[in-house]
């Protein structure tokens, strides 16, 4: 695989909102909990955690969130044209985000580096034997 150069751009489907990705993410996750799931419309959620230094948006963007299991808040941003999810975020750890990284022009960035909830995940789907898994949020 070629090199990856950075800033990558990204954007929603309408275009209303990009984005420049400056720095690689932190870790890339597959997320199989049922949340993700009903977002994805698939078995899992791609999440690639990110500096918000890393980071340069542009386009305004709505607001949704949801208490998760364990407390936390569920925050989203997406856009109010198409409706695509474009990150997730905590505010209680307002210096990460959880980009939603099928969003880049150039998603060879989308290599997870673990599964997490995976007994919320799909019967069928085989977990690679080669990387961490677990069966809740493990952070």
């Amino acid at each position: 695989m070629s090199e990856i150069n950075y800033p990558i751009k990204g954007s929603c489907q309408c275009g209303q909102v990009t984005y420049q990705l400056l720095a690689p993410p932190l870790m890339i996750a597959a997320c199989h909990c049922r949340q993700c799931q009903k977002l994805s419309t698939s078995a899992f959620s791609i999440t690639a955690v990110v500096n918000v230094t890393d980071i340069e948006f542009s386009g305004e963007m709505s607001s949704w969130s949801r208490l998760a299991d364990n407390g936390n808040t569920n925050g989203a941003k997406f856009c109010p044209g198409c409706g695509n999810r474009i990150y997730h975020f905590n505010p209680s750890y307002p210096d990460k985000i959880k980009l939603k990284p099928s969003t880049l022009e150039d998603s060879r960035v989308i290599q997870p580096s673990m599964h997490i909830w995976t007994s919320e995940k799909q019967a069928w789907f085989k977990l690679p034997k080669d990387l961490p898994s677990y069966e809740k949020q493990p952070f």
